[in-house]
């Protein structure tokens, strides 16, 4: 008897649908599966036997999908797909073309708007984009709800030193001209060490659908973060200190992956962001995922968030014991201000490939 070979989206429909389930889900994301069916594509629909199809940045083995779990203050959950739509030929020039079909089904299967992303569309989707990607999708799960979506453009698409110019260009588009001043001034203030990393929409039209700015900071310390946090009305930069010492194991530098802060934006109030995030891309900085799971929770334990929670999340995507690879904890972040305080912690698919444990941190990693 013949078994048919396992693909990559039965790899990843079987991860999401257990992380659907610890977070609440009475039918286990049905309707989250058929959008991940959708997302992934003709990198699918192909054999784990086989090499990626395309050598996508959204994870370090070139899995193009990544999974995450929000741990709101308030108590709700959302659990959060990564990911890169795939052409059957794949190019950069195709993989757009492929991407942007996707997201016109999407946006009439739940309604979503579009006139932000098509006022900025042709500042980021060049014919020869440079960089690591063009264009990636978010897709936001919460039980209860109709899956919402985020799209992710590349400000360094036309060349890091055009990056700035092509910010400021998308934030004066959608009336939001006053942001870049903002982020300016908080966290792009050490010259090259500050890069604009992405440049994100959410497509609701709801009064909180947001504008975000990432900003990732080369061989950060937490003083460059905390100023960073300081554009945020309200939020207390020694969160952000705390943070970094518990989930990160030091005040830095952080010389690895780089720190990343994001802003939200929204329409009502242009000039200040209603939040701030910060990304710790822990993978870099522990030797194995069971220091990283250590980290997390003594982060979970200071903010009083539920152990048991993250373990069952982890359990979700992996068997494997936590020592015997490094990655699967791939980020976690913290979340602060009016549009709502959280954790959220990355998962990796881990479809391709497991990082091997480091014996320790390198020295360019440590503090």
């Amino acid at each position: 008897m013949n078994v048919a070979p396992v693909t990559l989206f039965d790899h990843a429909r079987r991860q999401l649908g257990e992380l659907c389930r610890v977070a609440g889900f009475p039918d286990g994301g049905r309707d989250a599966v058929d959008v991940l069916r959708e997302l992934l594509g003709a990198a699918g629909r192909r054999p784990l036997t086989e090499p990626p199809l395309w050598p996508s940045d959204v994870a370090d083995d070139a899995t193009p999908v990544e999974f995450s779990v929000a741990f709101d203050e308030s108590g709700d959950r959302a659990v959060r797909i990564l990911g890169e739509t795939i052409a059957e030929n794949p190019g950069p020039a195709s993989n757009i073309e492929t991407a942007k079909r996707f997201l016109t089904h999407m946006a009439q299967r739940l309604d979503l708007r579009l006139d932000r992303f098509a006022a900025v569309e042709d500042l980021f989707l060049v014919d020869r984009p440079q960089g690591k990607f063009a264009l990636w999708f978010s897709v936001i799960l919460r039980p209860g709800r109709a899956p919402a979506l985020k799209v992710y453009f590349n400000p360094q698409v036309r060349g890091q030193g055009a990056a700035r110019g092509l910010v400021a260009e998308g934030l004066r588009r959608l009336g939001l001209s006053d942001a870049y001043d903002t982020v300016t001034e908080y966290a792009l203030r050490r010259g090259a060490a500050d890069q604009f990393s992405f440049f994100a929409l959410d497509l609701d039209d709801g009064p909180l659908s947001r504008v975000k700015l990432y900003i990732s900071h080369d061989s950060a310390d937490s003083g460059t973060v905390e100023r960073a946090a300081g554009a945020v009305e309200g939020v207390d930069p020694l969160l952000v200190r705390d943070f970094l010492t518990t989930a990160g194991g030091g005040p830095g530098p952080y010389a690895g992956r780089p720190l990343i802060s994001s802003y939200s934006f929204v329409e009502a109030d242009a000039g200040r962001p209603g939040n701030y995030s910060l990304y710790l891309p822990i993978r870099d900085y522990v030797p194995d995922d069971a220091v990283a799971r250590e980290h997390v929770l003594a982060h979970f334990a200071r903010s009083g968030l539920p152990s048991a929670e993250l373990d069952r999340a982890i359990a979700a995507v992996t068997g494997r014991p936590a020592a015997a690879g490094v990655g699967l904890i791939a980020h976690v972040s913290l979340r602060l201000g009016r549009f709502g305080s959280g954790t959220t912690v990355y998962l990796s698919s881990e479809a391709y490939a497991v990082q091997a444990p480091r014996g320790r941190v390198s020295a360019s990693a440590t503090f």
